[in-house]
């Protein structure tokens, strides 16, 4: 599926299932898993996976980090540096699942939730050890 029909598919049909190809969300989401996407009009919450077109037309799954009064921070799992300026007039979905391996990984599961309250240590730790590398 061409990355223009992404829009539309979400419009049509409130779901898109696409194959990932990049690593900014790994160990979540790995290269090649199908990821679920649904169709929101809803603001986003910390932690929520939301994929967005920038204005640039790149399509990005990343994570908010931060919610702001008029846009949001995201910031993908695998990655240092925050976006900032991502509105809701950029967001087209939000991750609600992941295939991998035939099997569906649900984000509304406490095996999800265990792994999310995890994620601000594990960001400092990757912050700690890109400082010390300098």
């Amino acid at each position: 599926m061409g990355k223009s029909s992404f829009e539309q598919v979400l419009r049509e049909n409130g779901r898109l299932i696409y194959t990932n190809v990049g690593d900014s969300m790994y160990p979540l989401i790995k290269p090649r898993d199908l990821l679920i996407i649904d169709a929101t009009d809803k603001p986003l919450k910390k932690y929520d996976i939301p994929m967005y077109r920038r204005d640039n037309g790149q399509y990005v799954l990343h994570r908010v980090i931060k919610v702001r009064k008029n846009d949001y921070v995201l910031c993908g799992d695998n990655r240092c540096i925050p976006e900032k300026g991502i509105t809701d007039r950029h967001v087209l979905g939000v991750l609600t699942g992941i295939i991998r391996d035939g099997k569906e990984l649900s984000l509304d599961t406490p095996e999800y939730r265990l792994y999310e309250s995890g994620l601000e240590r594990r960001r400092l730790q990757r912050r700690i050890r890109r400082f010390f590398r300098r």
